[in-house]
């Protein structure tokens, strides 16, 4: 009978008798995925109070949003909202979930690195991709559940779409790309920062500005000069035009803008976060996995 032959695991702790496996195909990268996906999925099943505390914050700023600042706001709303400004915040809520949503991915990260999972996969023959792929995967199912609960809510107080149900899913899928993109940021930060402490502080830091300077929770033409410039310009301000196009109709845009246009540079935003920030996430896991 004849050995085994492989190739031991790379980054393999010192001392460790890796196991032996052949070469990782991309098919063998995409199984492992799935199952380090499935693992962080199954711990949010096993404390339901991480996606309690995650549909509760988003819940909040739709009804205090609603109720407290709707009256003083609607009359700044273009008429495609229907003057409703639930109407007008439930797409941009789907964005400002995706913003803070995407700090578990750097929190999870930092909670694995300091319980010594990250070493435990190091020692196993799996590709070395399938734990950001895996974990950044999971985020996005929690944020599809996270966001289609807020936008139920939304939906028992009165929010209707105003074009039709593939432009509605299309705006979802939108929103879940961009969540996506906004994880590899997060992966990013959580592999460079690597503290739980320091972690909230750099994810709060850029996200809090950036979803409250923007047409998430009202028209950027309310703001100062100064302000609109960069508002109307920034990433969050594009998507949640976007979105807003896509389910109330071209007249949510601001006046001068083509709904084509703005899902184009919407995708372009996604797609650039993601060729700048996943390299950087993969160079900063393999400094910490060697």
């Amino acid at each position: 009978m004849t050995a085994a032959t492989g190739t031991p695991a790379t980054g393999a702790p010192s001392g460790a008798a890796a196991p032996l496996r052949g070469r990782i195909t991309p098919l063998d990268a995409v199984r492992d995925a799935v199952v380090i996906g499935r693992r962080n999925l199954l711990r949010v099943v096993r404390l339901p109070q991480l996606l309690l505390f995650a549909t509760v914050q988003p819940v909040m700023f739709l009804i205090l949003f609603t109720y407290v600042f709707g009256g003083a706001i609607e009359g700044a709303l273009p008429p495609a909202a229907a003057g409703e400004y639930l109407n007008w915040l439930v797409p941009g809520l789907m964005i400002q979930v995706s913003a803070f949503g995407s700090g578990q991915t750097a929190l999870g990260l930092v909670e694995d690195l300091e319980k010594g999972v990250v070493d435990r996969f190091r020692s196993l023959p799996m590709a070395r991709s399938a734990v950001l792929a895996g974990r950044t995967g999971a985020d996005l199912a929690r944020n599809a559940v996270v966001i289609g609960l807020m936008v139920l809510v939304g939906a028992l107080l009165g929010f209707r779409y105003q074009t039709s149900f593939p432009r509605f899913l299309a705006g979802y899928l939108l929103a879940l790309g961009f969540a996506h993109a906004l994880s590899w940021v997060m992966a990013t930060v959580g592999l460079l920062v690597r503290t739980p402490e320091a972690v909230q502080s750099a994810v709060f830091l850029p996200v809090f500005p950036l979803v409250f300077a923007s047409s998430v929770f009202l028209p950027t033409a309310t703001m100062p000069s100064w302000l609109r410039a960069f508002a109307d310009h920034q990433p969050l301000t594009v998507v949640t035009n976007s979105l807003r196009g896509l389910m109330l109709g071209e007249g949510a845009l601001p006046p001068g803008q083509v709904l084509a246009d703005q899902v184009l540079r919407s995708g372009l935003w996604i797609a650039g976060i993601v060729l700048v920030f996943a390299p950087l996430a993969i160079r900063a896991y393999r400094r910490v996995a060697t």
